[in-house]
């Protein structure tokens, strides 16, 4: 077990009251600590068959710890590394969701309004209608489109990168899967329609405008959404993988433009949890929009009682409570991140995706365990 803490040395980590026996009669019980509940949360998705995991939690006051097992290589087998960046996948989501939300606020953009509006043309044919699509139905999935990485060989699209309106083509050359607003289908194509839409309505790019509108504003030291051709992690990185028929293949350099705003984000730990924990405590939307992202429906994410925003998901906590945030995908690295209004927050980050068995459970309850541990 490693555990981090920047500036001191860790003594004791958290806030849970050990449970002491100081009698010369009996021996001591032994002394429990939130970050014990998390190691053996983490040391379970090693078992699992992950190489490695992360986890980051910081407390409501502002205190940050980490725990980490398994290796950040699996061929040096050096240990997932102190601050490790990494891809965040669909937490993009939240990200660009964000951005649009404060759009709303600006008068830039309605959320009720047909796609077709912003952006002309831009979806049509077999079937899809972009006049019959609102914002908010792309941003909570409720859009019917087809999800076009679902048609992307990524050995092929690795290291070639996209265009979004490459990304689009591939996504409307199949109908929608059902009318706009009578059913739920997480779809990344949703999310590269909105960040065309980001970039009609502000003639920026988004890159940009999720720099200045929330990594600047938040002192986010690590975030960014690379543009094409950038494959290189920044140091310090694990190495991330993902499984074949032959093994585990290291994926760490790929073309993040075949995903974009639907999840190219790199980010690390400490900064994700520094983003939900604004993001929830109402420093980056005004309250009207902060509603609108927190208006929630019941979906099949594989863990009771999950719900979907505008970007973001409630997650019911073990201890009682909800967490609000998001998992991420992306081929070499799975992460899930949240936190609690004004409370805690925890990220968890593997390095590998698709993720083997039942990986994808031990994956919520480590963040549970951290959570929840206290």
């Amino acid at each position: 077990m490693r555990k981090t803490l920047p500036g001191r040395k860790i003594v004791a980590v958290g806030s849970l009251v050990a449970l002491l026996a100081a009698t010369t009669a009996a021996p001591a019980l032994a002394v429990t600590k939130p970050g014990d509940e998390v190691d053996k949360a983490l040391k379970t998705l090693v078992q699992d068959g992950v190489p490695g995991a992360q986890a980051t939690v910081t407390s409501a006051s502002g205190r940050t710890w980490s725990e980490r097992e398994g290796v950040g290589n699996i061929e040096t087998r050096t240990p997932f590394p102190r601050g490790s960046k990494f891809r965040a996948g669909s937490v993009t989501k939240t990200f660009v969701a964000v951005v649009v939300l404060q759009l709303v606020a600006d008068g830039k953009v309605r959320l009720d309004t047909p796609i077709d509006r912003y952006l002309p043309g831009l979806v049509r044919g077999n079937g899809n209608d972009g006049t019959q699509i609102t914002v908010r139905q792309l941003l909570q999935h409720t859009s019917g489109l087809h999800d076009f990485s679902r048609d992307i060989d990524i050995d092929e699209w690795r290291h070639r990168g996209a265009e979004p309106e490459e990304l689009m083509a591939i996504a409307l050359a199949q109908g929608p899967l059902f009318d706009p607003g009578k059913g739920w289908s997480y779809s990344n194509t949703n999310y590269i329609v909105a960040g065309m839409l980001i970039e009609k309505l502000t003639r920026r790019s988004v890159s940009d405008e999720i720099d200045a509108r929330i990594v600047k504003p938040l002192g986010l030291r690590d975030t960014y959404l690379p543009p094409r051709d950038d494959e290189r992690l920044p140091h310090p990185h694990a190495r991330g993988y993902t499984p074949r028929d032959t093994g585990l293949v290291d994926f760490t350099e790929l073309d993040p433009s075949a995903a974009w705003t639907s999840g190219g984000l790199v980010s690390t730990g400490e900064d994700l949890n520094r983003f939900f924990a604004a993001l929830t405590g109402g420093r980056l939307l005004h309250r009207p929009q902060q509603a609108e992202m927190q208006r929630t429906m019941p979906v099949n994410l594989g863990v009771p009682g999950a719900e979907y925003g505008l970007g973001i998901v409630s997650v019911p906590l073990s201890c009682g409570g909800t967490f609000w945030g998001h998992r991420g995908s992306v081929p070499g690295f799975t992460t899930l991140s949240g936190a609690i209004p004004h409370g805690k927050q925890v990220n968890v980050v593997l390095n590998q995706d698709p993720l083997p068995g039942k990986a994808s459970k031990d994956l919520f309850t480590a963040v549970d365990t951290g959570f929840c541990a206290s």
